[in-house]
């Protein structure tokens, strides 16, 4: 059960990197896709006196709402934001749980999200899943990354075994996406790129 508190602890987390005004506005969006699974343009526009195209676009910018219409076509960038009637978003499996927990705390944690998330899926490795996602975020470019640098990595935290792996766990744990529409930057660099979910990179002091 969604309480006024949870309204106020999520909106608290989010002041930290969003406005004041978009954090209270976002806030009850998140809430409801948390409590139900998914988010229809109806229930946003419910939520909101105003018009909620402009919170669904912000929630997908930072990878918290993504729509649900190209789930199964996988890469983030594909996914075109519709703010329209008969649209619904879902939340990314991180999104979740950085989501449940701001509601519960007040901050946004996203060191305890990766553990969580990883921890859904029984990753054998999970004491290395955090410094794994701290490493890679580290040699992010404007939220990009090469898969040269995920070998790195990989490398440097002993899991180059498991590379190929690891990569899609992060796919589906909505920590990482491939960036096919940069097709002739990943050619110039010679090697696949990938988009790191900017709600990971940001945080409560």
């Amino acid at each position: 059960m969604i309480t006024d508190n949870n309204r106020h602890n999520l909106q608290k987390a989010l002041e930290t990197f969003l406005k004041k005004e978009d954090s209270f506005k976002l806030a009850p969006l998140l809430l409801k896709a948390l409590n139900s699974g998914n988010l229809t343009y109806k229930e946003a526009e419910d939520l909101l006196a105003e018009d909620p195209e402009d919170m669904l676009i912000l929630s997908y910018q930072w990878r918290l709402l993504l729509p649900l219409r190209a789930a199964k076509a996988g890469d983030w960038e594909d996914r075109m934001m519709l703010p329209q009637p008969g649209e619904t978003y879902h939340l990314p499996n991180v999104a979740r749980h950085l989501i449940a927990h701001a509601a519960s705390t007040g901050r946004w944690d996203p060191e305890k999200a990766i553990k969580e998330v990883f921890g859904a899926i029984g990753e054998p490795d999970i004491d290395k899943m955090v410094p794994l996602v701290e490493g890679i975020a580290s040699q992010t470019r404007s939220h990009r990354v090469t898969g040269l640098a995920i070998v790195q990595v990989c490398k440097d935290l002993k899991l180059a075994d498991r590379v190929d792996p690891l990569v899609s766990e992060l796919k589906a744990c909505g920590i990482l996406s491939h960036k096919l529409g940069a097709l002739n930057e990943a050619t110039r660099a010679g090697t696949m790129l990938y988009e790191i979910n900017p709600s990971l990179l940001v945080g409560s002091n």
